[in-house]
């Protein structure tokens, strides 16, 4: 028996294009926008989809060897929060959030704003490089 097209599992990657599908607005062409650096960041990234509640629909998560990061919307901002944050080097100064943290750091984006593309991918290029790191100290 043919199951329907509703009630097929989606992909993560297909709920994450939902997400930004539905947002509609600034929000949902900021998370596609920061998509697709990551993915230009890393290729071998892996989508997710995490955190299901009834209280929530889901987050978007990248990861590689570990979380990379998550991407959230809100009302007023797109947050993007790095796992390891805090242990990343970030000359553009991109995080503006969750600053007081011991491990995570996140970029908040408000409408009208403008991640700088190239400082995004290498922090983004810097995460990965931390959680393979970490997973080969690890496996010995």
């Amino acid at each position: 028996m043919k199951k329907s097209a509703t009630s097929r599992v989606q992909s993560a990657s297909e709920l994450i294009s939902k997400r930004t599908n539905e947002l509609g607005d600034w929000r949902g062409a900021a998370l596609s926008r920061m998509r697709t650096l990551i993915k230009q960041a890393d290729p071998d990234v892996v989508e997710e989809w995490k955190w299901v509640k009834p209280t929530n629909p889901g987050t978007p998560v990248w990861s590689h060897d570990g979380i990379i990061c998550t991407g959230e919307s809100y009302k007023n901002a797109v947050k993007l929060t790095f796992a390891r944050g805090a242990s990343l080097k970030d000359p553009a100064r991109l995080f503006n959030s969750s600053l007081d943290g011991n491990v995570r750091r996140a970029i908040d984006i408000h409408e009208g704003e403008e991640v700088d593309g190239s400082a995004f991918k290498a922090l983004v290029r810097q995460a990965v490089a931390l959680n393979s790191a970490g997973k080969k100290k690890s496996s010995r």
